[in-house]
């Protein structure tokens, strides 16, 4: 008797589930919560916990990517200051040109915003689809921000997470404050008060998601990463500086590149519905661009895919939020074309 009702209640949990996830897909639920239900249905069906991906309820792959899995973790990398042309073709650029160009699709004419100068108002773009009304690189001191209209603190109250991955910093304080070859300008979550508590060096919400670098390569390896994720290299390594080892800023950013991504490529996070996005800040020399956007993901169209269409950081913004179905559409985000196209799939 007792085992027949224990089966007829996971048969009447398995039927509800199967609902609710229908009823996600029709009302427009956002992939984070549609992952949550998939991941109860995984769990009625009592697979091991090696089985069961980050919540999408996937079987994980130890090689191959599925091209079929929902976007659900999205990674960002920003660079610095240079043109498209800087880097296309450029012998100092192997890897960027030989290895991530074949694989990925492309935006010819990606642009920073019209006339937006210098780096921290296109970061802060990346970030709220507006400058905030800053036009400097100051440090938050000069330059926080009290709204809560940005993409982090949309994610944080859909229960998405997110994480900022910046290097040379130490991890015990909220980096708020230059410390060669870490610049806080590049660093668009210090300037939001809602992150850091109004300029706190201890924020626990800033620590706790402000993380160091060398912390990336232990989360992709233990399937921990946070469902965005934003990776800022250093002065020396996103090609702002001239710096040693190799003292060109091509070739720098290229070698970082490439100890970079491979381990970002071969994560479970990426191969199950993953996407990487490469881009720079600004154009070079006061110029708009056009500059890079590179899309790496099993749902891109990738093999050297190209699009013309016209985009500026407002197009990649706007993609992050479709692909995490949060709302409302920040700052120029309104306005602006997703970045759809250069995938088979969206979102």
């Amino acid at each position: 008797m007792i085992r027949r009702r224990t089966r007829r209640l996971r048969r009447t949990l398995l039927i509800l589930t199967l609902a609710l996830l229908l009823l996600g897909a029709s009302w427009g639920v956002s992939p984070w919560v549609r992952g949550r239900t998939a991941a109860t249905l995984c769990a009625l069906h009592s697979c091991a916990s090696t089985s069961c991906v980050r919540g999408t309820g996937a079987a994980a792959s130890p090689v191959a990517a599925s091209p079929r899995a929902r976007l659900g973790t999205v990674f960002l990398i920003v660079l610095e200051n240079h043109n498209w042309a800087d880097f296309a073709d450029n012998r100092s650029a192997p890897y960027l040109n030989h290895v991530l160009l074949p694989q990925a699709s492309r935006a010819t004419q990606y642009y920073n915003p019209p006339g937006l100068h210098p780096s921290l108002p296109n970061y802060l773009w990346l970030e709220a689809g507006s400058n905030c009304g800053v036009l400097d690189d100051n440090p938050p001191v000069d330059n926080h921000q009290p709204t809560t209209a940005h993409l982090v603190t949309l994610l944080a109250h859909a229960g998405i997470s997110w994480r900022a991955y910046e290097e040379n910093i130490d991890g015990r304080t909220c980096p708020l404050t230059a410390a060669y070859p870490y610049a806080p300008k590049h660093n668009p979550f210090v300037y939001f008060d809602d992150v850091t508590g109004g300029n706190n060096p201890r924020s626990p919400t800033c620590i706790a998601h402000v993380r160091p670098y060398t912390d990336l390569g232990p989360a992709l390896s233990h399937d921990t990463v946070a469902h965005y994720n934003m990776i800022t290299p250093n002065l020396c390594n996103d090609g702002h500086d001239t710096c040693a080892p190799l003292h060109d800023p091509i070739r720098q950013t290229d070698a970082w590149l490439a100890h970079a991504v491979p381990p970002i490529l071969r994560a479970a996070a990426y191969r199950q519905g993953g996407v990487l996005f490469i881009t720079w800040d600004e154009g070079e020399g006061g110029a708009d661009g056009p500059i890079g956007l590179l899309v790496l993901s099993p749902r891109a169209k990738g093999h050297g895919y190209t699009s013309t269409v016209h985009y500026t950081h407002s197009s990649l913004l706007r993609t992050v939020q479709e692909i995490f179905g949060v709302r409302p559409l920040l700052g120029d985000t309104r306005r602006a074309t997703d970045l759809r196209a250069l995938f088979t799939a969206f979102p």
